[in-house]
């Protein structure tokens, strides 16, 4: 392989969010050195790291993976997934590894698989924080034993050193647990001996597809050329190009600080970061430079199990209750609270959209609008007592007799029947910390061999 010039396709932005065949074949015809994709996020929130479940279906997932592999074995180019299933967790591998060994099977064909797991022992990171080995991040607190006991799932995430040694093995296919977003399309090209401050760029840019192009979409594909000095991004469906603005302001996203872009081993500086206008709607992107930390740290992500959620949904229109909405609502949790003494265990919200439903207290315009939605939320240790205390709360709204009400027979319009929705498990993230480690690659144990049609 040359290092004048190694091209990259990145087919979608999460592996089950599909892509047109067309902008995909325009990319295969680019010959392509790897197909990356980035499989998971947690954007979705805590659920599926704790459940253990995917948030992409396992039919859309399977869809994609059937075209991404055969491309990728035909043409004799690495295949990389990265966050597999999701979160990442071993059971969101071993569910997307199960969906690769099918598709061996109905395609006929078998690869050189590599799965990096990426779950972390519970006692071993127990005595790496009483060695003083953690720190928190952002507004996490700091971690105690319990927390990280009470996890159901706990993951790190990976950086390019697992993923590279499995390129070096011989893995046509690789399957990775929670990855550091840019790194699977960052390995090959720091393997083959590029820039590392922009192979991760490029790799940051790629991760969400065609969401970095103009219209941006998730379910289209982006291509990245990656040279001595610098990377072009385009875009490979017609209805779509990359632009400045496009482009620099994907590298904004996730991003607190518009300047630094941190991850495993160091961070992006982006001081002195350039975006040039090319014909053809492509983007040219220099001036990247990596500043490596002075100890390597991992990020750590775990969830656990805080109780289970009843929801019930309706909407307001009298413009007499609208006008006193907070008053109501409080009123109706102090009756809940009256009638529910003996339970201290369980959280009760109502989210009011049309007022500040999405913003909460720091909606800069909380004048209500001429209807609401009403998302009245229970959350308790049971699912009887969630389901008990929405159900009250939501008969006590429908029925409250607020100063004004001219109609009794009711204030709320439901659109579904029944009004209540078991909604299940509710999990939150116990642990968001960085673990500083001596090996990148110690904690992520690589299994890798031959899989597919007739192997046993």
């Amino acid at each position: 392989m040359s290092l004048t010039e190694l091209r990259i396709l990145s087919p979608t932005a999460i592996l089950g969010y599909g892509f047109p065949l067309s902008s995909f074949e325009v990319g295969l015809e680019r010959e392509p050195h790897v197909i990356a994709v980035d499989a998971g996020s947690t954007d979705p929130g805590p659920y599926y790291l704790g459940s253990g479940d995917s948030f992409t279906q396992r039919s859309a997932v399977k869809r994609d993976l059937r075209y991404l592999i055969e491309a990728a074995l035909d043409r004799k180019i690495p295949l990389i997934i990265g966050t597999a299933g999701g979160s990442g967790a071993r059971p969101h591998v071993d569910w997307n590894l199960a969906i690769i060994d099918e598709l061996l099977e109905e395609l006929k064909r078998t690869a050189r698989i590599a799965v990096i797991y990426s779950d972390i022992d519970r006692e071993f990171l127990i005595e790496e924080l009483q060695a003083g080995k953690v720190q928190s991040l952002g507004p996490a607190g700091e971690l105690t034993a319990e927390d990280i006991l009470a996890s159901t799932n706990l993951v790190a995430q990976m950086g390019l050193e697992p993923i590279m040694q499995a390129l070096e093995e011989g893995a046509e296919i690789i399957l990775a647990g929670r990855a550091y977003d840019p790194t699977v399309f960052a390995a090959l090209p720091v393997l083959k001996g590029y820039d590392m401050a922009l192979s991760l760029h490029m790799g940051k840019i790629l991760e969400c597809a065609a969401i970095a192009a103009n219209p941006g979409s998730g379910s289209d594909c982006l291509f990245g050329t990656l040279a001595g000095d610098h990377f072009v991004l385009e875009a490979l469906s017609p209805e779509r190009e990359c632009t400045r603005i496009s482009v620099a302001a994907h590298t904004l996203y996730e991003k607190s600080d518009p300047y630094s872009l941190p991850g495993p081993g160091g961070s992006l500086d982006l001081r002195e970061t350039t975006f040039e206008q090319l014909p053809g709607g492509r983007v040219k992107v220099a001036g990247t430079k990596f500043v490596p930390t002075d100890a390597y740290f991992l990020k750590l992500e775990g969830a656990s199990l805080i109780g289970y959620r009843t929801i019930s949904i309706a909407g307001v229109r009298d413009p007499i209750m609208i006008g006193q909405i907070d008053e109501v609502i409080a009123r109706v949790k102090e009756r809940v609270a009256d009638n529910f003494q003996e339970l201290k265990d369980y959280q009760l919200h109502v989210h009011c959209y049309g007022k500040n439903g999405v913003m909460g207290q720091l909606e800069p315009h909380p004048e209500p609008a001429h209807e609401l939605g009403l998302v009245i939320e229970a959350v308790a240790r049971t699912q009887e007592i969630a389901d008990t205390i929405c159900s009250f709360a939501r008969s006590t709204m429908l029925h409250y007799g607020y100063p004004g009400r001219k109609s009794t027979a009711g204030n709320l319009a439901f659109p579904y029947s029944p009004s209540d929705v078991s909604a299940g498990a509710v999990y939150k993230f116990n642990v968001y910390h960085l673990l500083e480690v001596d090996d990148p690659k110690s904690l992520f144990p690589i299994k890798i061999g031959r899989r597919g049609y007739e192997i046993r």
